[in-house]
C-alpha cells in the first residue's frame, strides 16, 4: 500500500507539473506568426483518472489500463471565457475519440474536461471519429464536423484496411449533450467538411473535400463549396459541389488539399487556412497554408501566397505520422489576436499567436505561386530590386 501511494503521488506531482508548465514564444518568429516552446496537449495531459484504475484492490501494481497514444487534430472556440479545444484522443486500441480541453490564456495550462464526449452513433455506427472542426453558427447552435470512418462493405474478403470516409455532423449548446444529424450525403466521399459560421443565401454553406477513396482524392480537384437547405438532413445535389481552390502539380497541395477551421471574417474578407499535401521520398509531407475569399462572396478567392505558411521543423517532423502539420482549429480573440492551434505528426498538439491584421498583411501582400521556377527566380529579383532601390535612397 505504501509504494502504491508514493507511487501515485508521484504521478500526480508529474501530471501537475506537465500541466501548469509556463509557455513561452520560441525565437524571434518571422514576422506572420510565433511559435511557443511546448505543445500544449500531449497524450501525457490525459487525466490519470482515465488512464489508471486507482483502487489498489483492483490495481496493486498501479497500472495504465487504458493507454492514451496522442493527442492532436483539435477544434477550437472561445467558450464561457475559456480558450476550447475538441480534441482528437487516440488510444493505445488505434480508436479516437473526442474530448473537450480548456485553458485560462490559449498558450499552457490547458486540461481535459473529466469525461469526454459522448458522441452519438447514427444507425451504421462509425468505427472510428476524428478531426473535429468546431463553428459557432449564426443559427444559434455550436455545430462539430468530423470525419466518420467505417469500413468498408465492398471490400474484399481478407481486406481489413479499405475503409469509406463521409462527414459526421452533430450539434450541442454546451460541448456536453450533443445531437448527431445524419451524416452528409454526396456523391463521393467527404473529408475535412468545414462549416461556414454564416448563412448564404439563406442556407448552410460548406466547405468540402471531394475524393475518389479514403486517403486519395483522385478526381477531387480541391476544397469545394456547397450550399444545403436543411442541416438536419444534409444533401449535396449532384452538380450542386464546386472547386474554389484546386490542387496544382508540383506545388505543396498536388497530392490534397482541405480546409482546416472555419474561416474568419476581416473587413478585407474571410480568411482561411487549409493544409496541403505533396508526396516525396519519405512520403507525404502535409503543410499549412493561407488563402483570402472575397467579403460578399466566401467562394471567391481574392488572395493566395505561394508556397507554405506553416511546415513541421525539429521535433514536429516526428510522431507517428512524420512530417506531417495539420489544423482544424484557431481562435480569433476580440483583440485581434488570433490563437493557431495545429498539430505535429499525429502526436500532439501546438499553439503558434498572429492577428488578423497580420495574417490579412501576408495573404494580400505576399507574392502567389507561379508555377515555374523562372517565376520565382522572377519574383525574387524584383523583390531584391526593390530592397536595393530603397536601402540606396536611404
Amino acid at each position: 500500500m505504501d509504494n502504491f501511494k508514493m507511487r501515485l503521488a508521484k504521478l500526480r506531482e508529474e501530471h501537475e507539473a506537465l500541466i501548469t508548465r509556463r509557455n513561452y514564444k520560441a525565437g524571434t518568429g518571422n514576422g506572420i506568426f510565433d511559435r511557443y516552446a511546448y505543445p500544449v496537449l500531449t497524450g501525457a495531459h490525459a487525466p490519470l483518472e482515465w488512464r489508471y484504475d486507482l483502487n489498489p484492490a483492483s490495481n496493486p501494481y498501479l497500472m495504465e489500463r487504458f493507454g492514451i497514444n496522442a493527442a492532436f487534430n483539435a477544434g477550437a472556440m472561445k467558450f464561457n471565457g475559456k480558450y476550447i479545444l475538441a480534441v482528437r484522443v487516440e488510444g493505445y486500441d488505434r480508436k479516437s475519440f473526442f474530448a473537450i480541453a480548456e485553458s485560462p490564456n490559449g498558450i499552457d495550462n490547458f486540461r481535459f474536461w473529466d469525461y469526454p464526449v459522448t458522441m452519438p452513433e447514427t444507425e451504421d455506427p462509425d468505427t472510428n471519429v476524428y478531426d473535429m472542426r468546431l463553428t459557432r453558427h449564426e443559427d444559434g447552435w455550436i455545430y462539430g464536423l468530423f470525419c466518420s470512418e467505417r469500413k468498408d462493405a465492398k471490400a474484399a474478403p481478407g481486406d481489413l484496411s479499405s475503409a469509406v470516409a463521409a462527414a459526421g455532423i452533430a450539434r450541442t449548446h454546451d460541448l456536453v449533450t450533443w445531437e448527431r444529424l445524419p451524416d452528409l450525403v454526396s456523391g463521393s466521399q467527404q473529408r475535412n467538411v468545414v462549416l461556414h459560421p454564416e448563412f448564404v443565401n439563406g442556407m448552410y454553406a460548406l466547405y468540402t473535400r471531394p475524393q475518389d477513396g479514403f486517403i486519395d482524392a483522385g478526381s477531387g480537384g480541391g476544397i469545394g463549396w456547397a450550399l444545403v437547405k436543411d442541416i438536419t438532413r444534409a444533401v449535396i445535389a449532384p452538380g450542386d459541389e464546386k472547386i474554389i481552390n484546386f490542387r496544382h502539380y508540383h506545388t505543396i497541395k498536388e497530392v490534397k488539399n482541405g480546409e482546416g477551421p472555419h474561416p474568419i471574417k476581416t473587413p478585407a474578407g474571410w480568411l482561411h487556412l487549409a493544409h496541403g499535401v505533396r508526396g516525396c521520398a519519405a512520403g507525404l509531407r502535409y503543410v499549412l497554408y493561407l488563402y483570402m475569399t472575397a467579403p460578399d462572396d466566401p467562394s471567391r478567392v481574392i488572395a493566395e501566397p505561394g508556397g507554405y505558411f506553416m511546415a513541421p521543423v525539429d521535433e514536429e517532423r516526428f510522431g507517428d505520422v512524420s512530417n506531417v502539420l495539420f489544423s482544424n482549429g484557431w481562435i480569433a480573440d476580440d483583440d485581434g489576436t488570433v490563437y493557431i492551434y495545429y498539430a505535429s505528426s499525429d502526436t500532439r498538439m501546438h499553439v503558434a499567436v498572429s492577428s488578423v491584421d497580420r495574417l490579412t498583411d501576408y495573404c494580400m501582400n505576399t507574392p502567389a505561386d507561379g508555377f515555374r521556377s523562372a517565376a520565382s527566380v522572377k519574383t525574387l529579383n524584383s523583390i531584391i530590386d526593390r530592397n536595393r532601390e530603397y536601402l540606396a535612397g536611404k
